[in-house]
């Protein structure tokens, strides 16, 4: 995969053979950008992730761990992640706004975060979505394994379970 890097915090995805997968279709979105979350993204950011807090974002800012996802020259989503054990990314959160979604980004931001793991020299990664959440479909097709499972019933954080993925870079 190319990546081209502006002002260390900006990437554009462009297209490459290390993208074609089974049926010899290359899915890239010319136009889309991942970049690093900055305080102007914050009021957009925290409008989607209902789970960030004002000191989370900041810790996003600073260790580089959130992105938006860019196209048409507008934000059309999020994506964040954080390394567990020192050895282990995790991406826990991926949000594409409704009219952009089924075109492409959400699979290309993947990509990206992962070849970007993997040029930092971590081994595998770990993706997780709700089981009512049809993410799971795209984290499969893209080489993800079923892992595991946490439920939450009868706690602050009463939910449908929450499904972990793993894949080796």
């Amino acid at each position: 995969m190319k990546i081209k890097y502006f002002q260390s915090q900006v990437c554009v995805c462009a297209a490459s053979t290390h993208l074609t997968y089974a049926k010899g279709r290359t899915e890239m979105k010319e136009n889309m950008e991942i970049k690093v979350v900055t305080d102007k993204d914050k009021n957009f950011v925290m409008g989607i992730d209902k789970h960030v807090n004002d000191i989370g974002y900041a810790n996003r800012v600073y260790t580089k761990s959130g992105y938006v996802i860019w196209a048409e020259n507008q934000r059309i989503g999020v994506l964040s992640h954080c390394i567990l054990w020192d050895n282990l990314p995790f991406m826990n959160f991926l949000f594409i706004i409704e009219e952009y979604r089924r075109k492409g980004f959400a699979k290309q931001a993947i990509l990206h975060w992962e070849n970007k793991m993997k040029n930092q020299g971590y081994k595998m990664t770990l993706i997780s979505t709700q089981v009512d959440e049809t993410a799971q479909h795209l984290y499969r097709k893209l080489g993800y394994v079923d892992c595991g499972g946490l439920v939450f019933n009868n706690t602050p954080f009463d939910q449908p379970m929450e499904m972990f993925f793993r894949k080796v870079l």
